[in-house]
Protein backbone atom coordinates (compact mmCIF):
# COMPACT_ATOMS: atom_id res chain seq x y z
CA UNK A 1 0.00 0.00 0.00
CA UNK A 2 1.64 3.49 -0.69
CA UNK A 3 2.89 5.80 1.37
CA UNK A 4 0.32 8.58 2.57
CA UNK A 5 2.47 12.41 1.90
CA UNK A 6 2.55 13.97 5.14
CA UNK A 7 -0.73 16.45 5.80
CA UNK A 8 0.58 20.65 5.64
CA UNK A 9 1.11 22.36 8.70
CA UNK A 10 1.02 25.52 9.96
CA UNK A 11 2.48 26.77 13.03
CA UNK A 12 2.36 29.97 13.59
CA UNK A 13 4.09 32.64 14.97
CA UNK A 14 5.19 36.41 14.74
CA UNK A 15 6.55 37.95 12.26
CA UNK A 16 10.16 39.48 12.89
CA UNK A 17 12.65 39.73 10.02
CA UNK A 18 11.26 39.69 6.67
CA UNK A 19 11.82 37.10 3.66
CA UNK A 20 11.50 33.47 2.81
CA UNK A 21 12.96 30.74 3.76
CA UNK A 22 12.51 26.76 2.18
CA UNK A 23 14.30 24.08 3.19
CA UNK A 24 14.60 21.22 5.85
CA UNK A 25 14.03 22.10 9.17
CA UNK A 26 16.76 21.32 11.66
CA UNK A 27 16.24 21.72 15.52
CA UNK A 28 18.25 22.75 17.72
CA UNK A 29 16.68 22.16 21.62
CA UNK A 30 18.22 23.96 25.08
CA UNK A 31 21.32 22.45 26.64
CA UNK A 32 23.60 21.35 23.87
CA UNK A 33 24.47 21.00 20.37
CA UNK A 34 22.57 18.41 18.36
CA UNK A 35 24.70 15.43 16.97
CA UNK A 36 24.67 14.94 13.46
CA UNK A 37 21.42 13.98 11.67
CA UNK A 38 20.79 11.72 8.38
CA UNK A 39 18.13 9.23 7.32
CA UNK A 40 18.26 5.32 7.06
CA UNK A 41 16.77 2.62 5.15
CA UNK A 42 14.62 0.13 7.06
CA UNK A 43 17.69 -2.38 6.57
CA UNK A 44 19.69 -0.40 8.78
CA UNK A 45 17.10 -0.28 11.88
CA UNK A 46 18.89 -3.42 13.31
CA UNK A 47 22.40 -1.73 13.25
CA UNK A 48 21.39 1.66 14.37
CA UNK A 49 19.60 -0.15 17.57
CA UNK A 50 22.78 -1.98 17.93
CA UNK A 51 24.55 1.31 17.92
CA UNK A 52 22.50 2.62 20.79
CA UNK A 53 22.58 -0.44 23.14
CA UNK A 54 26.64 -0.53 22.57
CA UNK A 55 26.76 3.89 23.22
CA UNK A 56 24.54 2.59 26.42
CA UNK A 57 26.95 -0.36 27.70
CA UNK A 58 29.96 2.20 27.56
CA UNK A 59 28.40 4.84 29.33
CA UNK A 60 26.97 2.40 32.04
CA UNK A 61 30.51 1.48 32.49
CA UNK A 62 31.74 4.88 32.68
CA UNK A 63 29.45 5.75 35.22
CA UNK A 64 29.78 3.54 37.11
CA UNK A 65 33.58 3.45 37.32
CA UNK A 66 32.83 7.27 38.54
CA UNK A 67 30.48 5.95 41.22
CA UNK A 68 33.56 4.14 42.43
CA UNK A 69 35.88 6.60 42.27
CA UNK A 70 34.00 9.57 43.82
CA UNK A 71 33.08 7.08 47.04
CA UNK A 72 36.29 5.90 47.44
CA UNK A 73 37.10 9.71 47.90
CA UNK A 74 34.08 11.29 49.84
CA UNK A 75 31.80 8.67 50.68
CA UNK A 76 28.71 6.85 49.30
CA UNK A 77 26.47 9.80 49.68
CA UNK A 78 27.95 12.01 47.11
CA UNK A 79 28.50 9.25 44.72
CA UNK A 80 24.35 8.10 44.88
CA UNK A 81 23.99 10.95 41.89
CA UNK A 82 25.53 8.30 39.45
CA UNK A 83 22.81 6.55 40.70
CA UNK A 84 20.27 8.19 39.49
CA UNK A 85 22.28 8.71 36.28
CA UNK A 86 22.53 5.24 35.82
CA UNK A 87 18.82 4.45 36.69
CA UNK A 88 17.86 6.62 33.25
CA UNK A 89 19.93 4.72 31.21
CA UNK A 90 17.69 1.77 32.44
CA UNK A 91 14.27 2.87 32.38
CA UNK A 92 12.96 0.37 29.92
CA UNK A 93 9.83 3.35 28.81
CA UNK A 94 13.15 5.37 27.75
CA UNK A 95 15.07 2.87 25.91
CA UNK A 96 11.40 1.54 24.15
CA UNK A 97 11.06 5.26 22.84
CA UNK A 98 14.29 5.38 21.55
CA UNK A 99 13.78 1.84 19.19
CA UNK A 100 10.72 3.13 18.37
CA UNK A 101 12.09 6.42 17.04
CA UNK A 102 15.02 5.10 15.09
CA UNK A 103 12.35 2.64 13.28
CA UNK A 104 9.51 5.48 12.71
CA UNK A 105 12.01 8.73 11.86
CA UNK A 106 13.95 6.54 9.82
CA UNK A 107 17.08 8.52 11.36
CA UNK A 108 20.31 7.50 12.52
CA UNK A 109 20.76 6.18 16.69
CA UNK A 110 22.20 9.06 18.00
CA UNK A 111 20.00 11.99 17.00
CA UNK A 112 16.82 9.38 17.61
CA UNK A 113 18.18 9.53 21.23
CA UNK A 114 18.55 13.01 20.97
CA UNK A 115 15.71 13.55 20.29
CA UNK A 116 13.62 11.46 22.35
CA UNK A 117 16.16 12.93 25.34
CA UNK A 118 15.15 16.42 24.40
CA UNK A 119 11.23 15.86 24.47
CA UNK A 120 11.54 14.28 28.18
CA UNK A 121 13.96 17.68 28.82
CA UNK A 122 11.32 20.19 27.45
CA UNK A 123 8.50 18.95 29.50
CA UNK A 124 10.13 18.63 32.53
CA UNK A 125 11.14 22.71 31.97
CA UNK A 126 7.69 22.96 31.68
CA UNK A 127 6.22 21.48 34.87
CA UNK A 128 5.69 23.71 38.09
CA UNK A 129 7.86 22.07 40.46
CA UNK A 130 10.95 23.48 41.08
CA UNK A 131 12.80 19.94 41.93
CA UNK A 132 11.66 18.44 38.90
CA UNK A 133 13.13 21.20 36.96
CA UNK A 134 16.47 20.97 38.27
CA UNK A 135 16.54 17.51 37.92
CA UNK A 136 17.19 18.66 33.82
CA UNK A 137 20.59 18.98 34.57
CA UNK A 138 21.36 15.65 35.37
CA UNK A 139 18.98 14.11 32.41
CA UNK A 140 21.47 16.84 30.05
CA UNK A 141 24.32 15.00 31.57
CA UNK A 142 23.43 11.62 30.88
CA UNK A 143 22.14 12.71 27.04
CA UNK A 144 25.78 14.09 26.97
CA UNK A 145 27.39 11.11 27.90
CA UNK A 146 25.59 8.59 25.55
CA UNK A 147 25.77 10.73 22.24
CA UNK A 148 29.98 11.07 23.07
CA UNK A 149 29.68 6.95 23.39
CA UNK A 150 28.26 6.53 20.18
CA UNK A 151 31.57 5.50 17.05
CA UNK A 152 31.81 8.00 14.33
CA UNK A 153 30.66 6.49 11.39
CA UNK A 154 32.64 7.93 8.13
CA UNK A 155 30.78 6.53 5.77
CA UNK A 156 27.37 7.26 6.83
CA UNK A 157 25.24 8.53 4.90
CA UNK A 158 24.57 12.24 4.08
CA UNK A 159 22.36 13.13 1.19
CA UNK A 160 19.64 14.78 3.82
CA UNK A 161 22.14 16.17 6.14
CA UNK A 162 20.35 18.87 8.12
CA UNK A 163 23.77 21.06 7.92
CA UNK A 164 23.32 21.94 4.26
CA UNK A 165 20.58 24.92 3.43
CA UNK A 166 18.08 24.20 6.33
CA UNK A 167 15.47 26.33 8.65
CA UNK A 168 16.59 26.24 12.38
CA UNK A 169 13.88 25.64 14.81
CA UNK A 170 14.89 26.50 18.51
CA UNK A 171 13.34 27.17 21.86
CA UNK A 172 15.10 30.42 22.57
CA UNK A 173 18.43 32.38 20.59
CA UNK A 174 20.34 34.84 21.69
CA UNK A 175 22.28 37.36 19.83
CA UNK A 176 25.47 35.61 19.91
CA UNK A 177 23.89 32.37 18.53
CA UNK A 178 22.63 34.77 15.91
CA UNK A 179 25.51 36.08 14.94
CA UNK A 180 27.61 33.38 14.62
CA UNK A 181 25.10 31.82 12.27
CA UNK A 182 26.71 30.47 8.47
CA UNK A 183 23.80 32.60 6.69
CA UNK A 184 25.27 30.60 3.84
CA UNK A 185 23.40 27.46 5.47
CA UNK A 186 20.79 29.04 7.50
CA UNK A 187 17.65 30.12 5.54
CA UNK A 188 16.34 31.65 8.56
CA UNK A 189 14.93 30.88 12.05
CA UNK A 190 11.72 29.92 14.41
CA UNK A 191 11.78 30.07 17.73
CA UNK A 192 9.61 29.69 20.53
CA UNK A 193 10.01 32.67 22.71
CA UNK A 194 11.36 36.37 21.86
CA UNK A 195 9.71 39.56 20.52
CA UNK A 196 9.58 41.33 17.50
CA UNK A 197 12.09 43.98 19.18
CA UNK A 198 14.09 41.75 21.09
CA UNK A 199 17.97 42.09 20.40
CA UNK A 200 17.85 38.60 18.22
CA UNK A 201 15.16 39.97 16.31
CA UNK A 202 16.88 43.46 15.53
CA UNK A 203 20.44 41.49 14.49
CA UNK A 204 18.00 39.03 12.45
CA UNK A 205 16.66 42.54 10.50
CA UNK A 206 20.38 43.60 9.99
CA UNK A 207 21.50 40.25 8.67
CA UNK A 208 19.16 40.22 6.06
CA UNK A 209 17.63 37.01 7.62
CA UNK A 210 13.99 35.78 7.78
CA UNK A 211 12.77 34.98 11.25
CA UNK A 212 9.60 34.23 13.22
CA UNK A 213 9.44 34.01 16.82
CA UNK A 214 6.61 32.85 19.04
CA UNK A 215 6.08 29.43 17.74
CA UNK A 216 4.68 27.49 20.13
CA UNK A 217 5.87 23.89 21.39
CA UNK A 218 7.93 24.48 17.98
CA UNK A 219 10.66 22.06 19.20
CA UNK A 220 8.87 19.40 20.13
CA UNK A 221 6.44 19.09 17.21
CA UNK A 222 8.72 19.30 14.92
CA UNK A 223 11.05 17.12 13.43
CA UNK A 224 14.33 17.39 12.28
CA UNK A 225 14.81 17.22 8.03
CA UNK A 226 11.12 18.02 7.66
CA UNK A 227 10.39 20.08 4.25
CA UNK A 228 9.70 23.11 5.67
CA UNK A 229 8.97 27.13 4.27
CA UNK A 230 9.66 29.63 6.87
CA UNK A 231 7.23 33.12 6.18
CA UNK A 232 8.84 36.03 7.65
CA UNK A 233 6.61 38.55 6.58
CA UNK A 234 3.26 36.50 7.61
CA UNK A 235 5.10 34.67 10.51
CA UNK A 236 4.12 31.36 9.75
CA UNK A 237 6.21 28.03 9.48
CA UNK A 238 4.74 25.66 7.11
CA UNK A 239 5.61 21.77 7.62
CA UNK A 240 5.17 19.76 4.73
CA UNK A 241 4.34 22.12 2.21
CA UNK A 242 1.98 21.28 -0.59
CA UNK A 243 3.07 21.28 -4.58
CA UNK A 244 0.72 24.07 -4.35
CA UNK A 245 2.21 25.82 -1.66
CA UNK A 246 5.48 25.76 -2.85
CA UNK A 247 4.93 27.05 -6.12
CA UNK A 248 3.17 30.28 -4.39
CA UNK A 249 6.04 30.80 -2.19
CA UNK A 250 8.76 30.16 -5.10
CA UNK A 251 6.41 33.02 -7.33
CA UNK A 252 6.65 35.07 -4.17
CA UNK A 253 10.61 34.62 -3.96
CA UNK A 254 11.36 34.99 -7.57
CA UNK A 255 8.91 38.24 -7.02
CA UNK A 256 10.89 39.78 -4.23
CA UNK A 257 14.54 38.67 -5.98
CA UNK A 258 13.23 40.68 -9.34
CA UNK A 259 12.60 44.17 -6.67
CA UNK A 260 15.77 43.44 -4.90
CA UNK A 261 17.84 43.40 -8.20
CA UNK A 262 15.85 46.65 -8.84
CA UNK A 263 17.37 48.60 -6.04
CA UNK A 264 20.69 47.33 -5.78
CA UNK A 265 21.03 48.67 -9.61
CA UNK A 266 19.76 51.95 -7.82
CA UNK A 267 22.29 51.89 -5.14
CA UNK A 268 24.41 54.85 -6.09
CA UNK A 269 21.45 57.26 -6.64
CA UNK A 270 21.23 60.06 -4.31
CA UNK A 271 18.63 59.77 -1.59
CA UNK A 272 17.06 62.97 -2.48
CA UNK A 273 13.21 63.28 -2.09
CA UNK A 274 11.29 64.31 -5.32
CA UNK A 275 11.12 67.35 -4.09
CA UNK A 276 14.89 67.99 -3.23
CA UNK A 277 15.06 67.27 0.41
CA UNK A 278 18.61 65.29 0.97
CA UNK A 279 18.74 62.57 3.34
CA UNK A 280 22.03 61.16 4.35
CA UNK A 281 21.45 57.05 4.64
CA UNK A 282 23.89 55.22 6.34
CA UNK A 283 24.69 51.82 7.87
CA UNK A 284 24.39 50.32 11.35
CA UNK A 285 27.12 47.34 11.71
CA UNK A 286 28.23 44.98 14.49
CA UNK A 287 31.23 42.88 13.10
CA UNK A 288 34.16 44.12 10.85
CA UNK A 289 33.36 41.35 8.08
CA UNK A 290 29.78 43.52 7.27
CA UNK A 291 32.06 45.87 5.53
CA UNK A 292 31.65 44.20 2.03
CA UNK A 293 27.53 44.35 2.56
CA UNK A 294 28.28 48.36 3.65
CA UNK A 295 30.15 48.76 0.60
CA UNK A 296 27.70 46.53 -1.80
CA UNK A 297 24.79 48.84 -0.37
CA UNK A 298 24.89 51.67 -1.21
CA UNK A 299 25.44 53.24 2.19
CA UNK A 300 26.70 56.49 2.69
CA UNK A 301 29.25 55.34 5.39
CA UNK A 302 28.42 53.93 8.87
CA UNK A 303 25.97 55.51 11.60
CA UNK A 304 26.51 53.59 13.96
CA UNK A 305 28.91 51.17 15.06
CA UNK A 306 28.31 48.47 17.72
CA UNK A 307 31.35 48.40 19.71
CA UNK A 308 30.21 45.72 22.30
CA UNK A 309 30.05 42.54 20.10
CA UNK A 310 34.03 43.21 19.65
CA UNK A 311 34.46 44.36 23.86
CA UNK A 312 32.69 41.89 25.08
CA UNK A 313 33.39 38.58 22.85
CA UNK A 314 36.23 37.30 25.30
CA UNK A 315 37.61 36.13 28.51
CA UNK A 316 38.74 39.96 28.56
CA UNK A 317 38.42 43.12 26.70
CA UNK A 318 41.04 44.03 24.05
CA UNK A 319 43.40 46.85 24.83
CA UNK A 320 43.76 50.47 23.29
CA UNK A 321 46.01 48.83 20.12
CA UNK A 322 43.95 45.87 19.29
CA UNK A 323 40.42 48.34 19.56
CA UNK A 324 42.56 51.25 17.44
CA UNK A 325 43.51 48.20 14.62
CA UNK A 326 39.65 47.62 14.01
CA UNK A 327 38.56 51.28 14.05
CA UNK A 328 41.64 51.63 11.85
CA UNK A 329 40.37 49.24 9.38
CA UNK A 330 36.73 50.70 9.22
CA UNK A 331 38.01 54.30 9.13
CA UNK A 332 40.32 53.39 5.84
CA UNK A 333 37.62 51.12 4.23
CA UNK A 334 34.98 53.53 4.78
CA UNK A 335 36.86 56.49 4.02
CA UNK A 336 35.58 59.50 2.72
CA UNK A 337 32.59 58.80 3.74
CA UNK A 338 32.40 58.39 8.03
CA UNK A 339 32.05 55.97 10.68
CA UNK A 340 29.79 57.01 14.18
CA UNK A 341 31.88 55.02 16.66
CA UNK A 342 29.20 54.34 20.01
CA UNK A 343 31.23 54.06 23.17
CA UNK A 344 30.43 50.49 25.04
CA UNK A 345 26.90 50.23 25.93
CA UNK A 346 26.07 47.14 27.75
CA UNK A 347 25.19 46.58 31.67
CA UNK A 348 27.92 46.28 34.26
CA UNK A 349 27.60 42.37 34.88
CA UNK A 350 28.35 42.14 30.93
CA UNK A 351 32.09 43.27 31.56
CA UNK A 352 34.51 40.33 31.54
CA UNK A 353 37.02 41.98 33.87
CA UNK A 354 34.64 42.59 36.29
CA UNK A 355 31.40 40.52 37.01
CA UNK A 356 28.88 41.30 39.20
CA UNK A 357 28.41 39.51 42.34
CA UNK A 358 24.39 39.71 42.23
CA UNK A 359 22.37 40.42 39.46
CA UNK A 360 20.92 43.93 39.03
CA UNK A 361 17.28 44.36 40.59
CA UNK A 362 16.19 46.31 37.37
CA UNK A 363 18.77 45.90 34.44
CA UNK A 364 17.15 48.45 32.12
CA UNK A 365 17.36 51.19 34.93
CA UNK A 366 20.56 50.15 35.97
CA UNK A 367 24.86 50.53 35.52
CA UNK A 368 24.63 50.45 31.90
CA UNK A 369 25.88 52.57 28.81
CA UNK A 370 27.63 55.69 29.46
CA UNK A 371 27.01 55.01 33.17
CA UNK A 372 29.77 52.22 33.40
CA UNK A 373 32.14 54.24 31.07
CA UNK A 374 31.65 57.17 33.24
CA UNK A 375 32.68 55.12 36.36
CA UNK A 376 35.43 53.07 34.81
CA UNK A 377 37.94 55.88 33.49
CA UNK A 378 40.80 53.54 32.45
CA UNK A 379 38.90 51.41 30.47
CA UNK A 380 36.29 54.64 29.04
CA UNK A 381 39.71 55.99 27.91
CA UNK A 382 41.30 53.33 26.56
CA UNK A 383 38.70 53.13 24.32
CA UNK A 384 38.52 56.48 24.01
CA UNK A 385 42.22 57.08 22.49
CA UNK A 386 41.46 54.01 20.13
CA UNK A 387 38.66 55.56 18.34
CA UNK A 388 41.12 58.85 18.22
CA UNK A 389 44.08 56.66 16.88
CA UNK A 390 41.43 55.30 13.73
CA UNK A 391 40.51 59.36 13.23
CA UNK A 392 43.90 59.65 11.72
CA UNK A 393 42.66 57.72 9.54
CA UNK A 394 39.15 58.65 8.09
CA UNK A 395 36.64 60.26 9.03
CA UNK A 396 35.95 59.04 12.50
CA UNK A 397 32.88 60.34 14.79
CA UNK A 398 32.29 59.41 18.60
CA UNK A 399 29.08 58.78 20.37
CA UNK A 400 27.80 58.41 23.65
CA UNK A 401 24.69 55.77 24.79
CA UNK A 402 22.13 56.41 27.27
CA UNK A 403 22.54 60.18 28.21
CA UNK A 404 20.29 61.29 30.67
CA UNK A 405 21.96 64.58 31.26
CA UNK A 406 24.27 67.17 30.66
CA UNK A 407 26.85 66.58 33.63
CA UNK A 408 27.47 63.32 31.62
CA UNK A 409 27.86 65.13 28.53
CA UNK A 410 30.25 67.03 29.97
CA UNK A 411 32.29 64.61 31.96
CA UNK A 412 32.25 62.40 28.89
CA UNK A 413 33.65 65.22 26.77
CA UNK A 414 36.21 65.45 29.75
CA UNK A 415 37.67 62.52 29.23
CA UNK A 416 38.19 62.66 25.61
CA UNK A 417 39.92 66.07 26.19
CA UNK A 418 42.50 64.12 28.81
CA UNK A 419 42.43 60.90 25.96
CA UNK A 420 43.61 63.82 23.45
CA UNK A 421 45.77 64.98 25.91
CA UNK A 422 47.74 61.81 26.30
CA UNK A 423 47.73 60.61 22.79
CA UNK A 424 49.33 64.38 22.11
CA UNK A 425 52.08 64.06 24.70
CA UNK A 426 53.11 60.77 23.16
CA UNK A 427 52.69 62.11 19.39
CA UNK A 428 50.38 59.97 18.09
CA UNK A 429 48.42 61.37 15.60
CA UNK A 430 44.40 61.64 15.35
CA UNK A 431 42.21 64.55 14.14
CA UNK A 432 41.62 66.94 17.03
CA UNK A 433 38.42 67.99 15.16
CA UNK A 434 36.63 64.75 15.87
CA UNK A 435 32.68 65.15 15.95
CA UNK A 436 31.10 64.48 19.02
CA UNK A 437 27.62 62.68 19.28
CA UNK A 438 25.19 61.67 21.86
CA UNK A 439 22.19 59.20 21.22
CA UNK A 440 18.53 60.42 22.30
CA UNK A 441 17.20 57.86 24.22
CA UNK A 442 16.12 58.76 27.52
CA UNK A 443 13.24 60.72 27.64
CA UNK A 444 15.12 63.56 29.92
CA UNK A 445 17.67 63.76 27.41
CA UNK A 446 15.02 64.52 24.76
CA UNK A 447 12.95 66.99 26.98
CA UNK A 448 16.62 69.53 27.62
CA UNK A 449 17.68 68.51 23.98
CA UNK A 450 17.93 72.41 23.60
CA UNK A 451 20.36 72.03 27.12
CA UNK A 452 22.87 69.52 25.39
CA UNK A 453 22.35 70.21 21.60
CA UNK A 454 25.07 73.67 22.11
CA UNK A 455 27.84 71.01 23.49
CA UNK A 456 28.04 68.52 20.55
CA UNK A 457 27.99 68.12 16.92
CA UNK A 458 25.11 66.02 15.91
CA UNK A 459 21.96 63.62 18.02
CA UNK A 460 21.58 60.09 16.90
CA UNK A 461 17.58 58.87 18.21
CA UNK A 462 17.98 55.80 19.82
CA UNK A 463 14.52 54.75 19.15
CA UNK A 464 14.31 51.58 20.69
CA UNK A 465 15.19 52.31 24.10
CA UNK A 466 13.18 55.62 23.73
CA UNK A 467 10.05 53.98 23.34
CA UNK A 468 10.62 51.97 26.06
CA UNK A 469 11.60 54.18 28.27
CA UNK A 470 9.04 56.23 26.69
CA UNK A 471 5.91 54.50 27.47
CA UNK A 472 7.02 52.16 30.17
CA UNK A 473 7.46 48.59 28.27
CA UNK A 474 9.81 45.97 28.15
CA UNK A 475 10.27 45.38 24.74
CA UNK A 476 10.90 41.72 24.79
CA UNK A 477 8.10 40.94 27.31
CA UNK A 478 5.16 39.31 25.20
CA UNK A 479 2.68 40.36 27.94
CA UNK A 480 2.59 44.28 27.16
CA UNK A 481 4.87 43.80 23.58
CA UNK A 482 1.42 45.47 22.18
CA UNK A 483 1.78 48.74 24.34
CA UNK A 484 5.41 49.17 22.21
CA UNK A 485 4.15 52.04 19.96
CA UNK A 486 6.79 53.59 17.48
CA UNK A 487 4.22 56.00 16.87
CA UNK A 488 2.58 56.82 20.38
CA UNK A 489 2.32 60.70 20.90
CA UNK A 490 4.72 60.74 23.57
CA UNK A 491 7.17 59.03 21.12
CA UNK A 492 5.77 61.67 17.97
CA UNK A 493 6.68 64.60 20.10
CA UNK A 494 9.95 63.52 21.84
CA UNK A 495 11.20 62.99 18.40
CA UNK A 496 9.99 66.43 16.73
CA UNK A 497 11.38 68.30 20.04
CA UNK A 498 14.72 66.97 20.21
CA UNK A 499 15.14 67.69 15.83
CA UNK A 500 13.98 71.69 16.61
CA UNK A 501 16.67 71.72 19.46
CA UNK A 502 19.30 70.28 16.86
CA UNK A 503 18.04 72.89 14.68
CA UNK A 504 18.05 75.90 16.60
CA UNK A 505 21.72 74.92 17.82
CA UNK A 506 22.71 74.16 13.73
CA UNK A 507 23.40 70.47 14.40
CA UNK A 508 21.94 67.63 12.65
CA UNK A 509 19.78 64.62 13.90
CA UNK A 510 19.90 60.89 12.57
CA UNK A 511 17.66 57.89 13.75
CA UNK A 512 19.67 54.49 14.31
CA UNK A 513 17.00 52.53 15.96
CA UNK A 514 14.65 50.18 14.60
CA UNK A 515 12.07 52.75 13.43
CA UNK A 516 14.48 53.92 10.63
CA UNK A 517 14.14 50.54 9.51
CA UNK A 518 10.51 50.34 9.19
CA UNK A 519 9.70 51.35 5.69
CA UNK A 520 6.13 52.47 7.33
CA UNK A 521 8.03 55.25 8.89
CA UNK A 522 10.34 56.54 6.47
CA UNK A 523 7.52 59.25 5.66
CA UNK A 524 6.85 60.42 9.08
CA UNK A 525 10.59 60.57 9.92
CA UNK A 526 10.82 62.36 7.20
CA UNK A 527 8.42 64.80 7.91
CA UNK A 528 9.48 65.03 11.74
CA UNK A 529 12.77 66.47 9.88
CA UNK A 530 15.04 64.16 10.28
CA UNK A 531 18.26 64.53 8.36
CA UNK A 532 20.16 60.64 8.41
CA UNK A 533 18.74 57.46 8.93
CA UNK A 534 20.96 54.88 9.88
CA UNK A 535 19.86 50.94 9.17
CA UNK A 536 20.84 47.48 8.95
CA UNK A 537 22.85 46.87 5.46
CA UNK A 538 20.67 44.61 3.91
CA UNK A 539 17.60 46.94 4.23
CA UNK A 540 19.25 50.58 3.09
CA UNK A 541 18.52 49.56 -0.52
CA UNK A 542 14.44 49.77 0.39
CA UNK A 543 14.78 52.78 2.55
CA UNK A 544 17.38 54.47 -0.18
CA UNK A 545 13.63 53.77 -2.84
CA UNK A 546 11.76 54.83 0.02
CA UNK A 547 13.81 58.28 0.00
CA UNK A 548 14.10 58.76 -3.40
CA UNK A 549 10.15 58.22 -3.95
CA UNK A 550 9.04 60.41 -1.31
CA UNK A 551 7.48 64.26 -1.04
CA UNK A 552 8.92 65.86 1.49
CA UNK A 553 6.51 68.80 1.79
CA UNK A 554 4.04 66.18 1.95
CA UNK A 555 5.90 64.24 4.77
CA UNK A 556 5.69 67.40 6.66
CA UNK A 557 2.15 68.22 6.37
CA UNK A 558 1.23 64.88 7.62
CA UNK A 559 3.97 64.90 10.44
CA UNK A 560 2.65 68.71 11.75
CA UNK A 561 -0.66 66.92 12.04
CA UNK A 562 0.69 63.51 14.22
CA UNK A 563 2.33 66.08 16.39
CA UNK A 564 -1.54 66.97 17.04
CA UNK A 565 -2.71 63.44 16.82
CA UNK A 566 -3.62 62.13 20.15
CA UNK A 567 -3.56 58.33 18.70
CA UNK A 568 -1.16 56.35 18.12
CA UNK A 569 -3.45 53.87 15.53
CA UNK A 570 -4.43 57.42 13.02
CA UNK A 571 -0.67 58.37 13.32
CA UNK A 572 0.47 54.61 11.85
CA UNK A 573 -2.20 54.69 8.81
CA UNK A 574 -1.75 58.04 7.94
CA UNK A 575 2.67 57.11 7.92
CA UNK A 576 1.47 54.19 5.75
CA UNK A 577 -1.19 55.73 3.68
CA UNK A 578 2.07 57.59 2.54
CA UNK A 579 3.86 54.81 2.24
CA UNK A 580 1.35 52.85 -0.01
CA UNK A 581 1.04 56.16 -2.22
CA UNK A 582 5.23 56.33 -2.38
CA UNK A 583 6.31 52.46 -2.90
CA UNK A 584 3.48 50.15 -3.13
CA UNK A 585 5.92 47.39 -4.56
CA UNK A 586 7.73 47.67 -1.22
CA UNK A 587 5.05 47.46 1.07
CA UNK A 588 3.32 43.76 0.08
Amino acid sequence: MPKTAPKETVLQGLPVSPGIGIGPVHVSARGFRAPEVYAISTADVADEQERFRQALEVTKGQLAELQQRIQAISGEGDSLIFEAHLMVLEDRALLDRVAEAISERLQNAEFAFYAVMQHFLEAMRRVPDLYLRERTADLEDVCQRVLRNFSADEDAPGEEQANGHHILVAYDLNPSDTAAMDRKQVMGFATEVGSVNSHTAILARSLGLPAIVGVEGAVLEVRTLTPAILDGYSGKLILNPTEETQARYQELQARKERVRLELEAQRDAATTTTDGRKITLSANIEFIDELALIQQSGAKGVGLYRTEFLLLDGEQMPGEHQQAEVYSRLAKSLAPHPIIIRTLDAGGDKLPVEPLTEPEPNPFLGWRGIRVSLDRPAMFKEQLRAILRASAHGKVAVMFPLVSGLGEVRRAKDFLREAMDELDRAGVPFDPKLETGVMIEVPSAAVIADLIAPEVDFFSIGTNDLIQYTVAVDRVNHHVADLYRPTHPAVIRLIRKTVEAAENAGIWTGVCGETAGDLRLTPLLLGLGVQELSVGPHQVPRISRAIRAANYAECVAMAEEAVRTPLSSVIMENTVGLAMKYYPELME
